[in-house]
Order: C-alpha cells, then structure tokens, then sequence
C-alpha cells in the first residue's frame, strides 16, 4: 500500500473523488482542497493516470518530515533512497512549492532538495545525474505545509491535463480537465442519449473531451512519455495489460455531438484536433454565427460551451449585443434545452435575460471563472420587456441628452461630449460621433475595488443603448488613462475602418476603433472656428498638428497659404486625406518632420502659427526629449523668428498644471490674451482645464 497524491485546479477536488472512486473503487481516498490523497497498490496509481479526466497530477510520497531549519530540508530528502527510483544517465528536475517562516524561497529550496539528491549519487557512485529542466526523464515534487514537508515522485510527468491531441489552441482555450468539468457539471455525462452542442467550439476541446468520454476512450491512452518512464521501480506489465483493456473498452458513441464556430481558422484547428485525438467521425462540425445556428430534426439536449469573456474592456463592450442577440435567440429555438456556459464575466451572461438554476466556481488556468447551468424551459424563453434599471447614471445621462439636444440645435456639428465624468462613481467620458458612441473609462481610484468598477463600466454599457437609442455594436470602449508624449496616438487596433462627422462647415475622417484618439480633438472646437476666422488671406502654419482638424478650417477660412507639419507620417496622410474630404485644393503643403528642429531651422514667414504641442515626448524621431512646461519658451521665441508683424500665434496644451510665464513671453514682443475660458465649449464647461489656450500677437 502505497501514499499518493492526486491533485487538481481549484474547485475540482469533489468531483475528482467521485471520479476516483469509480477508477479505483477499493482505494482509501481522502479529499482536501485540490487534491485527494489515495491510499492504494502501484495498479491504482496507473489506473488514474490512465483514466482520470480530471486529475493533474499523480505523485507517490517517497519521505516527509518537519522543517525547522534550512538543513531539514536537505536531511528529509536525503531520507529517499535515489539509486532505487531512477539511474545516474536519468535526468531530472525538483519541483518545489510552499514557504513557512525558515524557508521563504522556493528556488532555495529546490536546490536543497537537488544537492541531497546529487550528493547521494556522488556518495555511491562518483557520478551524478543532470539536472534538466526541459523534458525530464524523472520529476519530483517538494511541497512544504506550514513545517511539514513531503517529497513525491511524480508519475504523471507533464500534467495529465495536457492530452495528446491538442497541439496549438484557439483564443481563451478551455483546458481539458476543465472542459471534462463543464460535461459532467451540466449534467450530459448521465444523459448521453441526447445531443451536445458547443455553438462557439474554438479549438474544439468541449466537443473532443465529449467524444472521449461517448466512445470510453481512456485520456492517457495515446500519451507516449509519462513520469514514470524512467523509474527504475515501474511496472511494465501491470501498465501492459492496463493499456490492452483500455482499447478494447472503446464504443461506438450513443449519439453525434456538434461543434460550431464562426471563425474558419480556429474551426479547422478544432477538425485538427478531433483527427489526431481520433474522433473526428464522432463531431458534426459547422461554420455559422451562433445568433443563427441551430439544429434541426434534433431533440433536446446539452449546449456546454466557454463563450468569449471580454477580458479587455473594448472587447466587452462589442460583446454585450451578441450576447443579448443571442439569448433572444435561444428562446426561440432551443426550447427544454439544457445549457452550461463558462465565463469570467457574469455580467455578460446576464445580458442573455435568462434565469440561471446552478453555479459553480471554477479556475480555467490562472482566471477565476463560472461555470453557470441554465434550462431553458417554458418560463425562462418568454420574451420579457427589457426595463431600464433606473439609476443615478441613466438619470444623469437622460438629463445630459435632453441638455444636449436643444444646446446642438445653435451648433453645427454631429459630434460633442455627452457625458464626463458627471458622477464620481461612473468615471467616463461619453462622446457622440454621428450615430457612434466612444465610452473612455478612466483609471479607477485605488479606493474602488476592481470588481466594482467593472460592474459600473458594465452598467454603463448596458445602458447606453436604451437612453441614446445607440445601436450596441456601434459603442466604443476604451481605456483612459494618463498618458505622456504622442502615447495618446498609441494603436489599440488595426481596423483602419473611418466614418466621416461635421464641425461647422468642415468634414473630418475620424477612427474610432485603432487609437484611443479618433484623430479630432472634440474640446478644441471653438478653437478652430477662431482659427476660421483669422485666417483668410493669411500664411498659416499648424505645428504637431495631427490629423490637420486646424489646418482644415484654416484652409476653409480663406488662408493664402496652409502649411502643416506633424512627426508621423500617418497623421500627414490622414491630414491630406481630410483635406480631399473637404475638396481643398490649393498652397497647402504637408511636412513631415520633427516640429522643434524643423521649426528652428526655417526661414519662412507666417501671419498665423497654431500650436499644440504634447505635455511630454520622448519620441525616437526626436533630437531630444520635449516637456512643455520646461521647454515652450525655446519653442515660442523660434516661432516668433518666423510669424509677421501684427501676425498671431495660437498656443495651446493640456497639461493641467500648466504655468505660462506671461513676463517671459511679453519680453519676446508679443502681447499675451488667455482665452482659455472663451475656447472651452459649452459640453466641456464640467472639466475647466481641459486644454489651457492663449493667443500672442506680435507687436510693431
């Protein structure tokens, strides 16, 4: 009789004792948190290692002992007679898990651990085995528990998680024991007559773990390398014969299972897999959007399935329609189903208006997930009047749009702030973009637990359709925090998709997707109206100027002459292309140069310079690093070197704690008017400091 451990990812170890139960019903079990320790013969060991679809690991106790001192750990390893278990040409490698108060390293203790080894080698032998970390022929496993520690020998080598089959995954992969979980929690295992379905397979690891589990085939039959490979006490026979009764215990399934995706590429890894786990004849695979995929001529069985989470915020918002869409959907064609879901994000389950009858916690890897069972049934696929929860935010936001409704009425623009950050408990900013809505939650204060922030943000999005009348998938969401230099032009993605918006006679191609900007700097514009109405018959020049939103009501104002110049090359063309939206043609040129070198070194003269440079940069297409509060003077005085007399220059920044020193730049020849508070329009009054604005004319 042997001391083995079994181990498994959190929340398992219930249904892991049931399992062993049934591989090794004459085993003494004992369950703990993860893991179930089984008193029984080398027989029973092979079993689980063979057959358990839930188990990550089978480790057999070689010592044990208490720790008091760092040498203790060394002498109850040196307890193991080595030579027994495997030879010098073996490699091997120390696992080692746990600290207490003598040992708060487990890279140290390790290394005690492999010391006691190798020196017991060198003792008996003159020679030692290698360790290797990659693939090792022998594993072991120290875990030390407050002042216990107990050394194993791991016959499962890799984790029996790991399959054969599966030999690259899709997005947000379902591990195996996982997937078999999610089987028997929904309740299939016991009702394997009827069908199973995973509308969103991915790479496939639901329907395949199924098909494992309809035909009996055993999870380690087709392993080739396992733990106990290289142990010199391995049992060859007993494992033999264990393997022979495996395969001829494999059936024909009781009934076809589904799998379905609508992405071609991670469906044909999924028919991948189920070839080389060998049960591809077993899975009926499709290629639909699963707001339209059913099954037809079938009765009622299981959807088991790990739908997308959302783990970034953008993702999330984009994913509440088709998680509404699709609810609605399985109401009207899959009445008395039953249907598990796993999810890291209850919020969007809740948006399918089902009613859930049991849930499970469960780890998928390192992400704390939910395993949620439905049954759709009668009353829970009656279509229900979606209400509007009524809270602050709708309040406010209902208020917001009705303010905002009469205030466009005088404006000429389909784009403005709807909402910023208005109550401190839903910390966003809401701008409209003709039908579109770009949601920038800020960083949360460090007061507010992330879970509560989250379910605010989802509040929000959830809301937002109602109030606005905002189709859901035409809802940006990003993430605002605070940025330095051009990061604020960062890419978040590459759609290159652009919708046109209008500003008081102008046209803009604004992106909402790809960056956290959209390429128009909603707050800046009363701004570029003045610029408007400077402008004609002018020279202007517009510095770091971005998308060319400036240069373009410059151009629209009868300038003589444009001249726009920003570092990257992307906004130069974006700027050109806002300029054939609005069918300018004319002295208008396009640099793109570093604006502080290029600045100081050209001669031409300007009647009007708009600069709006960034708070910080440090730009590899820079000479030197920029911080505008030390260095806009420099920037001014060349400026000054190229605007006419009687000539105007816009300044503008957001950095909020922006000084300017209107002595320094009075002594350049240039009379100071702030017009901060006259720039600032009426849906950005809330947020004062926005952008700081002044404009400088040079005097006679």
């Amino acid at each position: 009789m042997f001391e083995f451990l079994i181990t498994a990812a959190k929340g398992l170890d219930e249904l892991l004792l049931e399992e062993l139960s049934a591989i090794c019903p004459d085993s003494q079990l004992k369950s703990k948190p993860g893991q179930v320790l089984m008193f029984a013969g080398i027989e029973d060991a092979y079993k689980v290692c063979l057959w358990s679809r839930l188990a990550n690991r089978v480790l057999l106790k070689l010592s044990e002992g208490d720790v008091k001192q760092a040498d203790d750990l060394y002498q109850i390893a040196d307890q193991v007679n080595w030579p027994t278990q495997f030879s010098t040409n073996n490699t091997f490698v120390v696992d080692f898990n746990g600290t207490n108060q003598q040992i708060n390293n487990t890279q140290f203790g390790a290394l005690k651990i492999k010391d006691a080894i190798v020196d017991q080698f060198a003792t008996f032998f003159d020679e030692r085995p290698s360790v290797s970390k990659i693939a090792p022929d022998i594993r072991i496993h120290a875990r030390l528990w407050r002042d216990k520690l107990t050394v194993y020998l791991d016959l499962s080598g890799r984790s029996l998680h790991q399959r054969h089959y599966r030999s690259k995954t899709g997005l947000a992969p379902v591990k195996e024991h996982i997937a078999c979980a999610m089987l028997i929690r929904s309740g299939w295992t016991k009702n394997q007559q009827v069908p199973l379905i995973d509308p969103m397979c991915g790479a496939g690891t639901i329907v395949i773990e199924a098909a494992l589990m309809a035909a009996n085939i055993a999870p380690g039959l087709k392993r080739e390398v396992w733990g106990f490979t290289h142990w010199k006490q391995h049992q060859a026979s007993i494992w033999q014969a264990l393997l022979i009764s495996a395969e001829q215990a494999v059936i024909a399934p009781a009934h076809m299972i589904y799998a379905n995706d609508i992405d071609m590429g991670v469906l044909a890894l999924a028919k991948e897999n189920a070839h080389n786990a060998q049960v591809y004849d077993f899975i009926q695979f499709s290629h639909q959007d699963v707001r339209h995929f059913k099954i037809t001529d079938a009765a009622p069985g299981y959807i088991v399935s790990n739908p997308p989470y959302g783990e970034r915020l953008g993702d999330t918002a984009q994913l509440f329609p088709l998680f509404q869409q699709w609810g609605a959907w399985l109401k009207a064609h899959f009445l008395n189903w039953q249907m598990s879901l796993l999810t890291s994000n209850r919020d969007l389950l809740r948006q399918m208006k089902l009613n859930a009858k049991k849930e499970y916690q469960l780890m998928n890897g390192k992400l704390e997930c939910q395993l949620v069972n439905y049954v759709l049934d009668e009353q829970n696929c009656q279509e229900r009047e979606v209400k509007l929860i009524q809270n602050d935010f709708v309040n406010r936001l209902g208020k917001n749009l009705a303010r905002s409704k009469k205030w466009l009425k005088s404006q000429n623009t389909n784009c403005y702030r709807l909402y910023d950050a208005d109550l401190p408990e839903y910390n966003v900013a809401i701008d409209c973009y003709a039908d579109w809505l770009v949601v920038q939650e800020y960083a949360a204060p460090k007061n507010v637990p992330e879970h509560v922030a989250k379910r605010r943000l989802h509040e929000i999005v959830a809301a937002l359709p109602q109030v606005t009348q905002i189709k859901p998938d035409h809802i940006m969401l990003k993430v605002r925090e605070q940025q330095k230099g051009k990061n604020q032009y960062q890419k978040v993605a590459q759609t290159r998709q652009t919708i046109d918006v209008y500003e008081n006679g102008a046209q803009f191609k604004v992106n909402l997707k790809d960056y956290l900007d959209t390429g128009l700097f909603l707050d800046h514009r009363i701004t570029r109206q003045l610029v408007q109405q400077k402008s004609k018959g002018k020279d202007v020049l517009n510095l770091f100027a971005y998308t060319g939103s400036v240069s373009v009501h410059a151009a629209l104002g009868g300038a003589k002459s444009v001249t726009t110049v920003d570092m990257s090359n992307t906004y130069i063309e974006w700027a050109k292309e806002n300029f054939q939206l609005n069918k300018l043609k004319g002295a208008y040129q396009f640099e793109q140069a570093d604006c502080l070198t290029w600045l100081s070194q050209h001669k031409q003269k300007y009647d009007l310079i708009f600069i709006d440079p960034p708070s910080f940069s440090n730009s590899k297409r820079m000479e030197s690093t920029w911080d505008v509060q030390r260095d806009y003077l420099n920037l001014i005085k060349d400026a000054v070197t190229c605007l006419n007399t009687n000539g105007n220059i816009f300044f503008s920044n957001n950095l909020r704690q922006f000084k300017l020193d209107e002595e320094a730049v009075s002594a350049l020849g240039l009379k100071v008017s702030d017009i901060t508070k006259q720039t600032i329009p009426e849906d950005f009054q809330r947020n004062p400091k926005i952008h700081h604005c002044w404009l400088f004319t040079k005097e006679s």
